[in-house]
């Protein structure tokens, strides 16, 4: 199984590791609780783990601009 780091605005892979065993799954699924799932995993359709996360232009971008936090997408 395979776990993909991708920019939840921008949809940018930022990286991904590799897991060799459903034993290193389960160790990292244990650490976060349900609601931290569903906010942060999707499983995408060749079985890899996708982990939303923020990459590191769109990071620089919602600190110059805060308001943006506001809005729901604001990437076009």
């Amino acid at each position: 199984m395979t776990v993909r780091y991708k920019c939840r605005h921008c949809k940018t892979e930022v990286g991904s590791l590799p897991f060799e065993s459903v034993k290193d799954t389960i160790l990292l699924l244990q650490k976060l609780d349900e609601k931290e799932e569903e906010h942060f995993l999707t499983y995408e359709k060749d079985g890899a783990m996708a982990v939303q996360c923020i990459c590191e232009q769109c990071q620089q971008s919602l600190q110059k601009f805060p308001d943006y936090y506001a809005l729901s997408k604001w990437l076009q």
